[in-house]
């Protein structure tokens, strides 16, 4: 039974922070007989001392360690033979660019347990980030809304929030939106902006994390059909109008007479196509919080996007998109970007982005580690996630068959290597290696 775990410096990005197991955690793992052993690294939110406190020793190598936990993609070239590999992998859809890293994996005869496929019986996830990548991005939009607003020369409150990674904490990201908040409840906004609408795709954990800070701002709730209402909804100026937008919103069927059916749109998405474009002129913000693959049919096309820019400056200033596939749901984000440089300008007429706030278009957010902007709380909630299941992954035997393989089974639907090879569920895979 092995007892030795590692927990892997994130080398991806330089401004990932987050760790998936916290120090509290580790202490308690400790008193079952487990031995940490923590990479070092100099930018991990929390510092070497605490998890020396708690028992772990820091590393410069995981070479002993035959588990080894992180939080995003490893670099191909440094897997370890029949080793067990726990991170967010992002090639359950064939992903092209991790193809080669799933392939090194395959050839080192390694483990890989996919966070993102940690389910339960209803497919529901278990262990995720959702919720901070929602708060995180609706914080972002927020403030790209209000400096986008500036870039056109409108003075708004918006332009008093930050970039989340500027808040010390949540907490203070919270305070800071609901100040402005209080700002509009008193004062308004300007007229020419006026109704602020904000929309949301989707309704999982990304989306109630993105509604949660919506909240802070005073807001009414409208359905989709209320926006396209003849006259429209009022130019409130103190309220900001909030909508959710589900599949049947986002799709209909092809021949326009068929009843949307939830369960027959899962599976036959080929026979649906875009319902969601009617809705966006109203929008002033598109916080895009849903799950997509290629099978669907895309929310925001760049032929749409030059249609509407064609009849003028729209309503819609910035897309939100926290789904961040890059030429996916929102075609126009051709790249998730770095918490460095955030958002960029899309042109819908020469179809070239700018970073930056300035320019002809679009506004678009794609921050593709929005939770390592709260990367504190993010962890905490995350670990506090993963701790139930942390003892059977290190102490598993792996070199048993799949099928007498001893695993939570919430753990077992997330393998998809054993022994190099695809386990059962994911062999659908092979056909994009």
């Amino acid at each position: 039974m092995n007892q030795l775990v590692g927990i892997r410096h994130e080398d991806k990005y330089e401004m990932e922070k987050r760790v998936p197991v916290i120090p509290e955690h580790v202490k308690k793992l400790g008193q079952e007989g487990i031995s940490f052993l923590v990479q070092h690294s100099a930018k991990r939110i929390i510092g070497h001392e605490a998890f020396e406190e708690a028992g772990a020793t820091i590393v410069k190598s995981l070479e002993q360690a035959p588990v080894i936990i992180g939080v995003k993609e490893i670099p191909a070239a440094t897997f370890e033979n029949n080793k067990t590999y726990m991170f967010f992998s992002h090639v359950i859809k064939g992903q092209k660019h991790n193809m080669p890293m799933l392939k090194a994996m395959m050839e080192k005869r390694c483990q890989l347990i996919d966070y993102e496929k940690i389910e339960n019986q209803e497919n529901k996830r278990l262990v995720f980030f959702g919720r901070y990548a929602g708060l995180a991005g609706m914080i972002n939009s927020l403030w790209s809304f209000g400096q986008r607003l500036q870039a056109q020369g409108i003075d708004n409150p918006f332009t008093e929030l930050k970039q989340t990674h500027n808040y010390q904490s949540l907490d203070d990201a919270m305070r800071a939106v609901s100040k402005v908040g209080n700002h509009i409840s008193t004062h308004g906004m300007p007229k020419g902006i006026l109704p602020v609408v904000i929309g949301f795709t989707g309704y999982g954990n990304v989306s109630k994390g993105a509604q949660e800070i919506a909240h802070l701002l005073p807001s009414i709730e409208i359905t989709p059909n209320q926006l396209l209402a003849p006259g429209g909804i009022k130019p409130l100026s103190n309220v900001i109008y909030k909508v959710v937008f589900k599949e049947e919103d986002l799709s209909k069927h092809l021949d326009g007479a068929e009843p949307f059916d939830l369960q027959h749109y899962y599976h036959n998405p080929h026979e649906y196509k875009n319902n969601f474009e009617q809705f966006i002129p109203s929008l002033s913000i598109l916080m895009n919080c849903m799950y997509w693959d290629s099978r669907y049919p895309r929310i925001v096309t760049k032929d749409f996007l030059k249609d509407l820019y064609a009849k003028g400056e729209p309503r819609l200033k910035v897309i939100g998109d926290v789904t961040c596939d890059p030429d996916g749901s929102i075609e126009c984000t051709h790249k998730g970007t770095e918490i460095e440089d955030p958002v960029f300008v899309y042109n819908p007429l020469t179809r070239t982005p700018t970073s930056g706030f300035d320019g002809n278009g679009i506004l678009v957010m794609a921050v593709d580690i929005l939770p390592s902007e709260l990367p504190f709380d993010a962890s905490v909630g995350f670990s506090e996630a993963l701790f139930p299941y942390l003892k059977s992954i290190i102490t598993a035997d792996y070199s048993l068959p799949y099928e007498k393989l001893v695993l939570p089974e919430p753990i077992k639907k997330a393998l998809i290597l054993h022994q190099g090879e695809l386990t059962p569920p994911y062999r659908y895979i092979s056909q994009y290696l």
